[in-house]
């Protein structure tokens, strides 16, 4: 299994709607994906690893398939309509990373 880790990071003076995020976005991106994504998940940076340090990321997601191929054989015709939507609720630039989950 792999994750597809999709982070924005925590800029002063940038915009990011969570709501929209959470309620509109993703499950748009989980529609259009269909099954070939497992799940998701979407997290809200709270705080650094120090006491009152900002979170590195304001906010983040997690999608789960099956195999890289998994994910760019559903992402790929999806992709113009997905990332379309980033300026719905951000003016950030995310941070995409592939990883294979290795304990679950």
């Amino acid at each position: 299994m792999i994750k597809v880790s999709v982070m924005y990071p925590n800029t002063p003076g940038a915009r990011f709607d969570h709501d929209y995020y959470r309620d509109r976005h993703m499950p748009m991106v989980q529609e259009r994906l269909g099954p070939a994504c497992r799940s998701y998940t979407v997290d809200k940076g709270l705080a650094g690893g120090a006491p009152g340090s900002p979170p590195t990321y304001v906010g983040m997601c997690t999608l789960f398939f099956d195999s890289v191929e998994a994910f760019q054989t559903a992402f790929g015709p999806q992709a113009k309509e997905i990332l379309g939507d980033i300026p719905n609720y951000t003016d950030l630039q995310p941070v995409i990373q592939i990883s294979e989950v290795v304990v679950g």
